[in-house]
């Protein structure tokens, strides 16, 4: 079904055809037509963060921004599905047009900006939702938050989200909000993840339940600073790394008029650049903190490319918008064929 779709929706504006399609698969699901979309894959079950999963592929944050999608992915055989990233207070994000797609190369480059109604929004909508798998949450800061700020949206989010979410996930690594990156350096880092930290810690102990924290990276960062940016993790001993978020490198690109805008590359071209940046952390990074590998996963392959780089669990985006959620159930057949062979 969604193979007769795509071309209708890739007819449209790509921020539209987002909304339509969720929207699509949101009517599928509470008209019961989830299945003429995707065969459920088998179960795959995988341990991570002290969480057990029905399968390792997961739904990349970014995709259902608000948690109004929540169910509907989650019935299409994710393991787990990550909402966000979400802000303290609503924020439009940047100006349109500022989602476009590279068709041939399978990729999009966005600079939507952390778009969101708000924290309270999402919470409301997962209240409403049945929520029958691990659900992840991602936060971010506002964009009219500075740097040295920037802790206190992080500390907002996490303790709004925290009775609702299986993991946390924060993100330090959006190209389209300026400056965030900036955090992800040695010095600011060690203080900015501490901090949280001891929130985290904090919550647990106050709520009587632990949830993992995770922290989402670029894949545009240099040997000595994944080295730097592992040291701060093993340090404070986190629970996991999502590597990594869209690339501002162009030069994986062929001549295209769309390679000139401003903002964050995803889908296939960036598979390489992420999956090596995924390599080298796992090289310098605890092997008790396991990793989420993402980034440019079009095809079951892609997936035992992560996993082979030292992720324990992977996600997908711009692959499902591409390919659809046909890609669900390749990618976890191919993640159970290469372990009964190495079983």
């Amino acid at each position: 079904m969604y193979s007769l779709a795509r071309p209708l929706l890739f007819c449209l504006d790509a921020e539209r055809a987002h909304t339509l399609g969720l929207a699509a698969l949101e009517t599928a699901y509470r008209t019961g037509l989830n299945p003429l979309l995707a065969v459920k894959p088998k179960p795959l079950p995988t341990k991570a963060f002290g969480i057990s999963f029905p399968n390792p592929v997961g739904c990349a944050a970014g995709l259902d921004k608000n948690g109004e999608h929540i169910d509907a992915l989650m019935a299409l055989g994710f393991g787990f599905v990550e909402i966000g990233t979400v802000t303290p207070r609503p924020q439009e994000g940047n100006p349109k047009p500022r989602m476009f797609r590279l068709k041939e190369e399978m990729g999009i480059i966005n600079r939507l900006g952390f778009n969101n109604h708000g924290v309270d929004a999402l919470v409301r909508n997962v209240e409403r939702s049945k929520r029958e798998g691990i659900l992840g949450i991602n936060i971010g800061k506002n964009k009219d938050t500075p740097n040295e700020r920037a802790i206190d949206d992080y500390l907002h989010c996490l303790e709004r989200v925290y009775d609702y979410a299986d993991y946390i996930t924060v993100n330090i690594s959006s190209p389209n909000t300026q400056g965030l990156r900036d955090l992800q350096g040695e010095e600011a880092l060690r203080v900015f993840v501490n901090e949280l930290r001891a929130a985290q810690e904090d919550l647990a102990a106050v709520r009587g339940h632990r949830v993992p924290m995770l922290v989402k990276i670029a894949p545009d960062l240099s040997e000595a600073e994944i080295e730097g940016i592992a040291g701060v993790f093993n340090a404070a001993k986190l629970d996991g790394v999502i590597a990594g978020n869209t690339t501002v490198d162009r030069s994986m690109l062929g001549p295209n008029p769309i390679a000139g805008q401003v903002g964050g590359l995803s889908g296939k071209p960036l598979y390489e650049k992420a999956t090596h940046t995924l390599r080298r952390l796992r090289l310098h990074l605890d092997n008790t903190i396991p990793i989420i590998g993402v980034g440019g996963i079009t095809e079951g392959a892609d997936a035992l490319g992560k996993v082979s780089a030292g992720a324990s669990l992977v996600q997908i985006y711009t692959g499902f918008i591409y390919r659809g959620p046909e890609l669900i159930g390749e990618c976890v057949n191919a993640m159970h064929r290469r372990r009964l062979g190495a079983g």
